[in-house]
């Protein structure tokens, strides 16, 4: 059997003393380590890697003429696809770790975003210690605020690559075991305000399934359809789809324009709703746009504001999610909470209204064509009544024993 090598990504014409003093702590630790240089000025690396740049650009689909054009946001662009289908091309990865400015965590992280969930994956960037949701997407990577420049080795730069380099060699050795787990795997999607839902369907299905819970942030959708898409999951409980709010309004926790493909590419049993369409998510009040000043707001907490949705918005997200349903002919069930769809949207709480919730549920009545196995299912209660989850794991039992 091939023995795995830990994986070393930079730019080696700007970080090759960085890289190589991480290579060195690794291979201290009796682990193989593959350096790949991934600068985009010349194909010809004069390092001593693994793999040089030449080597990287030639996965290109247009070839390695697309990433050494001359334009450096280009090459840069270009690199990242070449290393993206070199590091898939790989069969030996036991972990990677990667070096990178603002440039380099872009050129690395799209490659780390593509392997597996599970495989340990490090980025030691300067720029760790701001949003980094863009260069983590749905996957595992971790990232190290690298605190001073990615720029030689000083008495600060030597402790944290030191950090970096035996936390990934850590990783890679210290495997847990593999626990054989017969039980199929199902995701559902959860945020706050309908917690009480989720905790009483995972209640009702543990013994049966491997339930696994995806917080509705606007990666959770987006991690949970990438399992679902790798075939890591037999079935899908989305009764939190608020993230399409976000995507609709601009809100800040916002899905994929993606979001319920999978559903249609694998088939998958689906029971979804509307859990939490009643809301846009913000930041603090200074971060809400102009346009919205008038609206109706609940301060979830000092940097959290919530927006209720309008029976406009009501109506464009009901059409949204219709179409998507339409493209899915596995067995698909959506239900609609009649008595509101989250723990704010109840009789006596700040978002209730039965007006603007009739608008969301005439429009998915409208837009999704039914069938036999494309149904919408109306349920008298608020999504976190003990009634609704009852409801819904009673639905998708239905589903699965036609299996």
């Amino acid at each position: 059997m091939k023995r795995k090598t830990v994986y070393v990504a930079t730019t080696f014409d700007t970080k090759s003393e960085e890289a190589f003093y991480i290579r060195d702590l690794i291979n201290a630790t009796d682990l193989l380590v593959t350096t790949v240089d991934l600068s985009t000025k010349s194909p010809d690396s004069h390092f001593d890697t693994t793999f040089s740049a030449g080597e990287i650009a030639n996965h290109h689909p247009q070839g390695a003429a697309s990433v050494f054009c001359g334009d450096r946001g280009k090459s840069m662009v270009a690199m990242a696809q070449a290393f993206e289908k070199f590091m898939l091309s790989r069969d030996d990865v036991a972990g990677i770790i990667g070096l990178g400015g603002s440039g380099g965590t872009s050129l690395i992280t799209p490659a780390m975003q593509a392997l597996p969930i599970g495989l340990p994956k490090l980025m030691v960037s300067t720029m760790a210690s701001g949003d980094v949701s863009n260069y983590i997407g749905a996957s595992d990577i971790a990232m190290l605020y690298s605190v001073t420049d990615i720029a030689g080795l000083n008495r600060i730069s030597r402790q944290v690559l030191a950090n970096a380099a035996h936390s990934i060699a850590g990783a890679v050795k210290f495997v847990i075991p593999e626990v054989k787990n017969e039980k199929p795997a199902l995701g559902l999607t959860m945020f706050g305000v309908t917690t009480p839902c989720m905790q009483t369907i995972s209640a009702q299905l543990i013994d049966k399934f491997d339930c696994l819970t995806f917080h509705a942030t606007g990666t959770g959708g987006t991690a949970m359809e990438k399992l679902a898409a790798s075939h890591l999951l037999d079935g899908l409980l989305d009764i939190t789809t608020t993230e399409i709010c976000d995507l609709l309004f601009g809100g800040v926790l916002a899905c994929g324009p993606d979001r319920l493909d999978v559903v249609a590419q694998t088939e998958l049993p689906y029971v979804g709703s509307c859990g939490t369409l009643d809301m846009v998510n913000f930041g603090n009040p200074k971060t809400i746009p102009a346009h919205y000043k008038d609206r109706l707001f609940y301060p979830h907490n000092a940097q959290v504001t919530l927006m209720r949705t309008t029976k406009e918005e009501n109506q464009q997200m009901g059409e949204w999610i219709g179409r998507k349903l339409n493209a899915c002919n596995g067995e698909v069930r959506f239900l609609i909470p009649e008595g509101g769809v989250s723990a704010l949207d109840a009789p006596g709480q700040l978002f209730w209204s039965p007006e603007n919730d009739a608008a969301l549920f005439e429009a998915l009545e409208k837009t999704v064509i039914q069938t036999e196995r494309r149904r919408l299912i109306r349920v008298p209660y608020n999504i976190n009544d003990p009634r609704f989850a009852d409801e819904a794991v009673n639905h998708f039992n239905q589903i699965w024993n036609k299996k």
